[in-house]
C-alpha cells in the first residue's frame, strides 16, 4: 500500500503564489511517477503536472510557465510551485503516485484563488 499526504493549500489572491507538498510512504518503487491533478466544482479531475523518477516533467497547457513540479526522491516527496495564480486555478489538488501500473491518490488539498 501507498499513503500520500498533501500540504500547502490555502487562500491566495490572484497573482500570488503557493507551494504544495506531498509525502509518500509505503510500498514505493524508484520507478514511480508522481504528480498533481485538480478538480474544480462541477468539473472533471484533470492533470496539472507529473514528473517521472528521472525528473522529466509534463505540464497541462493551462499551467505551463506558471507552475513548476519537482521531487526529492530521498524524501519520497513531490512539490508543486504555483506562481501567477489565477481564479481558474481554484480547486481541490490531489497528489498522485503511479507504481507498478497502479495509481494512488492523496486526500486532496483546497486551493482557492480570489480575484
Amino acid at each position: 500500500q501507498v499513503q500520500l499526504v498533501e500540504s500547502g493549500g490555502g487562500l491566495v489572491q490572484a497573482g500570488g503564489s503557493l507551494r504544495l507538498s506531498c509525502a509518500a510512504s509505503g510500498s514505493i518503487f524508484d520507478s514511480s511517477t508522481m504528480g498533481w491533478f485538480r478538480q474544480a466544482p462541477g468539473k472533471q479531475r484533470e492533470l496539472v503536472a507529473e514528473i517521472t523518477s528521472r525528473g522529466n516533467p509534463v505540464y497541462a497547457d493551462s499551467v505551463k510557465g506558471r507552475f513548476t513540479i519537482s521531487r526529492d526522491n530521498a524524501k519520497n516527496t513531490v512539490y508543486l510551485q504555483m506562481n501567477s495564480l489565477k481564479p481558474e486555478d481554484t480547486g481541490v489538488y490531489y497528489c498522485t503516485l503511479v507504481s507498478l501500473n497502479r495509481r494512488y491518490w492523496g486526500q486532496g488539498t483546497q486551493v482557492t484563488v480570489s480575484s
